[in-house]
């Protein structure tokens, strides 16, 4: 979710209260994520997705983290099969068989939460169920490292190793990142291993981890509009993202699931 940004800034850990302010925020985003998610299916438009996200994040007193940034028009990026991220609510319609991956976030008291989820319409195909599983494993797989005094690059190694015994592609242009008063905040937190250690994390740091997988490569394109980022051969692609804090002791804290 337009983490492909290079600019630096200090890492900025969080206080409790900070914390807490970023749960506030992080519930309102897992709920309307279940409400889109109860609303997929055959025929319904992304916009239509996009609008119930949208009420309901609004009615709880909180705005949408994406929309208006960078000129982004929706509450949700919604990206359909080879589609990665940056999908543009509007009238194209779901299909049986597709797969659609949504990201979202919410803004309240000055604090962003952000989080992603690719499900499938109706029945879908093995490869397509498996991509969406695995998908979620290597998040699980990346966060097992999110402990304090591990580092940032611990949690991508751990992604791709789990992504590379099934075969998938593993997309680098878009990686996770912190978050807090500002959407994207440092540090990068890459999906792959970059062959470099990182940022040592410490308790209060609150990253956003998300992996991005694909059916096959981890090339990129993006369409003309500048937004749409979708796979360079065709093949499907699966999101799967929470915004965690590390805790002083054990491990993290994912803050965007109830």
């Amino acid at each position: 979710d337009f983490c492909n940004y290079r600019e630096r800034k200090m890492i900025n850990l969080k206080s409790p209260e900070e914390i807490k302010r970023m749960r506030a925020a992080a519930l309102i985003a897992a709920a309307a994520m279940d409400k889109v998610i109860a609303a997929v299916k055959d025929g319904v438009t992304t916009e239509e997705l996009d609008e119930i996200a949208y009420q309901y994040i609004v009615g709880r007193g909180a705005k949408p983290s994406f929309k208006g940034y960078g000129g982004f028009p929706g509450t949700a990026c919604i990206s359909i099969n080879e589609q990665i991220v940056h999908g543009i609510p509007g009238k194209r319609r779901l299909h049986e068989g597709d797969i659609v991956s949504i990201d979202l976030g919410a803004y309240l008291h000055g604090y962003h939460s952000d989080m992603a989820r690719t499900i499938g319409v109706g029945k879908i195909s093995a490869e397509a169920e498996m991509l969406i599983r695995v998908t979620q494993e290597s998040f699980f797989k990346g966060i097992e490292q999110a402990v304090a005094g591990n580092r940032i690059g611990d949690i991508g190694k751990a992604v791709e190793a789990h992504a590379k015994e099934y075969g998938l592609g593993v997309v680098r242009e878009y990686i996770g990142h912190g978050l807090g008063q500002e959407l994207h905040e440092d540090p990068e937190v890459p999906n792959y291993d970059t062959g470099r250690k990182g940022p040592v994390m410490r308790p209060g740091l609150v990253i956003a981890v998300e992996p991005m997988l694909t059916l096959g490569t981890h090339k990129v394109v993006v369409a003309p509009d500048g937004w749409v980022a979708s796979t360079k051969d065709g093949s499907l692609s699966a999101h799967y993202e929470n915004t965690i804090v590390i805790n002083e002791n054990g491990p993290c804290s994912i803050l965007t699931i109830a």
